[in-house]
């Protein structure tokens, strides 16, 4: 069905440009975003298209409808509920707890791991670190980036530190300094056991079951900046999300 295809990639378009607008503060927070009749005319689509792309970014959170007046961007302040709903609320771990790093920044051979950022060649970046709120650690997590994107964090020097305590994100230092912002990320979740390494920054007893988080993270372009594996302690973390109904 050619014709559906052609509307879906119009409305993707549609979002991914809206999204990528807010993202960078074109529009901020409490502004109105143009009319339906307005990005149908600029984008050349029909107002059904516009309003699956406002669907979209409604159920993303990213902006709201007010009846009789229109679509305006929501608030990205306060987002971090520890739920974990969102790219925001991972920016927003810096808000309370710290990271510890495990193994700095280095280069690296991964030929599984470059596979999936769609690299040309194996070579890739890694770092390990672990996650701790009140000191007590809940969490170590393995980041792997491409090289482009491994040298815009190349001057940051608390990501070659070892056992320094910051209040850093990798993603909210991607956040500021990609060309093309962080927008969505694909996400599985399985159960494990520490391996000797985790062990020892978790505090735990090696084989001690962990809390599996596997990310790939997306630009507005939809290009993967980053891999993240992250083993979570559960009697410390707890992982919950929201789930809606499309109407579409």
């Amino acid at each position: 069905m050619p014709g559906a295809r052609a509307s879906s990639a119009a409305y993707g378009r549609v979002a991914r440009d809206l999204r990528e607008a807010m993202l960078r503060q074109r529009y901020r927070a409490g502004s109105q975003l143009p009319t339906e009749a307005e990005l149908a005319v600029d984008y050349q689509v029909s107002r059904q298209t516009i309003r699956r792309a406002f669907h979209d970014l409604v159920s993303e959170g990213m902006v709201y409808r007010v009846p009789g007046r229109g679509t305006f961007v929501a608030s990205r302040d306060g987002r971090y509920l520890r739920q974990f709903g969102s790219i925001d609320d991972l920016i927003g771990l810096s808000l309370d707890t710290t990271m510890q790093v495990l193994s700095p920044l280095s280069r690296r051979i991964d030929v599984g791991v470059a596979g999936r950022l769609r690299l040309q060649s194996d070579v890739v970046f890694e770092l390990s670190f672990a996650r701790l709120h009140a000191d007590v650690p809940f969490c170590v997590t393995t980041v792997w980036l491409p090289p482009s994107v491994a040298q815009l964090l190349d001057d940051v020097e608390e990501l070659h530190r070892v056992g320094d305590p910051s209040t850093l994100t990798v993603l909210g230092l991607l956040d500021a300094r990609l060309p093309d912002p962080i927008a969505d990320a694909e996400q599985s979740i399985t159960v494990g056991f520490a391996d000797a390494d985790q062990a020892e920054a978790l505090r735990v007893g090696e084989k001690s079951p962990l809390l599996r988080m596997d990310r790939v993270y997306f630009d507005t372009h939809q290009r993967p900046v980053e891999v993240a594996t992250s083993g979570f302690l559960p009697d410390h973390y707890s992982y919950r999300v929201s789930l809606h109904r499309s109407t579409v």
